[in-house]
């Protein structure tokens, strides 16, 4: 009976061990030296006018290279003008810069900029908590 119960733990942990060693982590990927951080699962509770507004984030040596847009269901009249007002707004500062700056909404389109505001400061942030 002994035997049969330490069999049994033995193979619950090596169970536990292989799953958690296969994790994946979905929000944040490393290719060429460049991490992409994307805020779909990380910030699904950010939202725009219309609902989530997710993005991705490539961050290089400690610094923004670029952000780009995902699919999202805001009024393309309104996030195009958000987008094009911030989505270079970022690029080429360190992480811990970017983090703290503030930046200018685009007016008439308040949602959708502050959505990309919280999205770019969620992807930063995680970042600098799981980055290898």
């Amino acid at each position: 009976m002994k035997r049969m119960i330490f069999a049994i733990a033995c193979v619950l942990t090596a169970s536990v061990v292989l799953l958690s060693a296969g994790k994946k982590d979905k929000a944040m990927t490393k290719e060429k030296g460049v991490y992409v951080v994307n805020t779909t699962e990380i910030a699904k509770d950010v939202m725009g006018y219309e609902g989530p507004t997710p993005l991705k984030v490539f961050i290089k040596g400690n610094k923004v290279q670029k952000i780009e847009a995902l699919p999202n269901n805001e009024t393309p009249r309104y996030w195009n003008a958000a987008w094009s007002h911030l989505q270079k707004a970022w690029d080429g500062k360190t992480v811990k810069a970017a983090k703290t700056m503030t930046v200018d909404g685009r007016t008439g389109a308040t949602y959708s900029s502050d959505a990309i505001k919280d999205n770019v400061k969620r992807a930063l942030e995680y970042y600098e908590k799981n980055k290898k």
